[in-house]
């Protein structure tokens, strides 16, 4: 059978949702998994991630400039953590038969401290379930690299039994420093992970990454799977990713990552926050979140401690809808990225509560002023209260059917600062 084939049936052995942008040279395999098209691919990872919260593994298939659109939940999900696996599989255009610019994925595993594996015929389905249990095992998404060069080749059919893990969320006592901290530690445990792999064979003569031959064969390409001198001679399909990156030493670990506890204090909204009533009410109602960056991030520490996980500027409203059902974001985060994962939710009618605390500024970077968000989302009918109407509003923050969006209005007081609270771990 085809490459392509091979892989498709090993993701649906180890995976339980798909989601796809397609195009060359992934179509083929994103049709034959039968995976959901999204308006763009951050949409499709925070999908994953709302997935991987609820327990279900997740795939992501994209073509290479389509990893480019996901880079900030990417990027997130490794101080943020998971829980069931998700991975990224990655259709690099190498020769550029199909697309605009030439890219080479595997730089990711850097830039994101996410571990990288590259298949070659003989290992398709071993290389997805690895994929699957590091992604859980380090609790950050994997990526798997893939060419036109494996996906158009004749190979075997390999089976490898499924073996879920359980990821874990960051721990909510660590400051975000914390847990940049306890991500570096991971990290350095990546290092030993893609030394100790099974998939790797080292007998002497030129490495072979993915679909390149060779007498040698690295499969786990991020972190360097052997020491310098045994990847001195690599063959890759692009950049020479392996031969780059065989002198990089795991991140040093000093100290124990930050707590608020040791710290003594954590941040919380201010205190004459118009949106303290809405925060009382989801709390009052036993309702768990996901947190945009802004303002809204404040909800995971005390007094409220409703929200569970934030991914990034824009991520609430996709990741809430295969998650908890609960978004919680700003106006200004809703502008910047969450428009276009609100429109895939209503076209799908998840069930998703998107609250929007709408103050007409953005709160975490100055007060910069922020546009109305109504006239752009006049087509979801969206449920509006003022901050201060605690009837209304609790009519309205109730767990849906389908999707609602409720924008509660508010002015920020001006001259205030986000309050400093002694934190106690409770």
């Amino acid at each position: 059978m085809k490459g392509a084939e091979a892989l498709a049936l090993a993701l649906r052995r180890s995976a339980d949702r798909f989601y796809t942008v397609p195009g060359y040279p992934v179509s083929g395999l994103a049709a034959a998994t039968g995976a959901l098209l999204t308006t763009n691919e951050k949409v499709a990872l925070e999908y994953a991630l709302g997935d991987s919260l609820a327990g279900r593994r997740a795939a992501l298939i994209v073509k290479h400039v389509g990893l480019n659109a996901c880079a900030d939940p990417l990027v997130h999900a490794t101080a943020q953590g998971l829980c069931a696996g998700v991975v990224v599989v990655v259709g690099d255009d190498v020769r550029a038969v199909a697309s605009d610019v030439v890219q080479d994925s595997r730089y990711y595993g850097e830039v994101a401290q996410a571990p990288v594996l590259e298949p070659d015929g003989d290992l398709l389905a071993p290389t997805i379930e690895a994929a699957f249990e590091a992604s859980e095992t380090f609790s950050r998404v994997a990526i798997v690299r893939v060419t036109p060069d494996l996906l158009d080749a004749d190979v075997p059919e390999t089976r490898a039994p499924r073996n879920d893990r359980r990821g874990n969320l960051a721990d909510p006592g660590l400051t975000m420093a914390g847990r940049a901290h306890a991500g570096d530690r991971g990290t350095r445990a990546m290092f030993a992970w893609s030394r100790a792999s099974p998939l790797n064979r080292f007998t002497g003569g030129a490495v072979g990454a993915g679909a390149a031959g060779g007498a040698s064969r690295a499969v786990t390409v991020y972190p360097p799977p052997a020491a310098p001198d045994l990847l001195a001679d690599t063959r890759e399909i692009g950049r020479p990713f392996l031969s780059e990156h065989r002198h990089l030493a795991p991140p040093e670990i000093t100290g124990e990552p930050g707590r608020f506890s040791s710290r003594g204090y954590c941040r919380t909204f201010c205190r004459d926050c118009p949106f303290h009533p809405a925060l009382a009410i989801l709390l009052d109602g036993g309702m768990r979140a996901i947190c945009d960056a802004g303002c809204a991030i404040l909800a995971m520490n005390p007094p409220y401690r409703i929200g569970i996980a934030s991914y990034g500027l824009g991520s609430s409203v996709a990741v809430a809808a295969t998650g908890t059902g609960v978004a919680l974001t700003g106006d200004y985060a809703l502008l910047h990225s969450g428009l276009n994962a609100l429109i895939d939710v209503y076209e799908r009618r998840l069930p998703l509560l998107c609250i929007v605390l709408a103050n007409n500024r953005m709160g975490m970077t100055g007060g910069h002023p922020v546009p109305d968000i109504l006239r752009y989302i006049t087509w979801a009918s969206p449920v509006v209260c003022a901050a201060d109407d605690e009837y209304l509003l609790r009519q309205a923050l109730v767990a849906p059917e389908g999707p609602c969006t409720v924008v509660i209005e508010g002015t920020c007081p001006e001259g205030a600062y986000h309050e400093t609270l002694e934190y106690r771990d409770l």
